[in-house]
């Protein structure tokens, strides 16, 4: 659909995704207007269903539109494209930490935030260096990927086991365990 409004309908990737983020706008407001949210933990309805694979084909097509936006027509290429996305992550985790911003809110930006990093992270570890990428090919960039995604996992693990609370034990009438 990117690819289809830049190259055939001659938009250009930031109209392409400007349409694509009014769009995902207009899903996700009648989608709360209709069901009285956008948490994903609620989708238990047929019609709150649609809306979300609506919601998740547009964003995902929107995040296809800023990633080759970013990485092809910015000027920032796959590294700036990269970096750039990197850092708006960053901001949503900082905001879903210090900010009374709605936690549902914050999903849905990081949710579109996943596509374009993925892609403009991909290409500049599997790109030869001539098209601004690291030359990494699939196996190396399958490498860096999997050691970056191990390290969160346990990384995660450990500091979900620091800060877990001590588990409580409750006391019959007795006082028996």
């Amino acid at each position: 659909m990117s690819d289809f409004m830049d190259r055939t309908l001659g938009l250009g990737y930031a109209t392409g995704a400007a349409i694509l983020l009014c769009l995902l706008l207009a899903v996700l407001a009648v989608w709360r207007w209709s069901t009285g949210t956008l948490a994903v933990t609620d989708v238990r309805s047929r019609k709150a269903e649609t809306f979300y694979w609506m919601a998740i084909l547009v964003s995902n097509t929107l995040g296809t539109a800023l990633g080759d936006f970013l990485a092809d027509s910015s000027g920032l290429g796959f590294k700036g494209g990269a970096l750039l996305i990197s850092a708006a992550l960053v901001v949503v985790v900082l905001a879903h930490y210090f900010t009374s911003i709605s936690g549902v809110v914050l999903f849905w930006i990081a949710f579109v935030l996943t596509r374009p990093f993925g892609a403009t992270f991909g290409d500049l570890l599997t790109k030869t260096p001539d098209k601004g990428g690291l030359d990494f090919g699939t196996i190396g960039s399958s490498a860096v990927l999997l050691t970056i995604l191990l390290t969160l996992v346990f990384w995660t693990r450990r500091h979900h086991l620091d800060v877990a609370p001590e588990p409580t034990i409750a006391l019959g009438d007795g006082g028996e365990p």
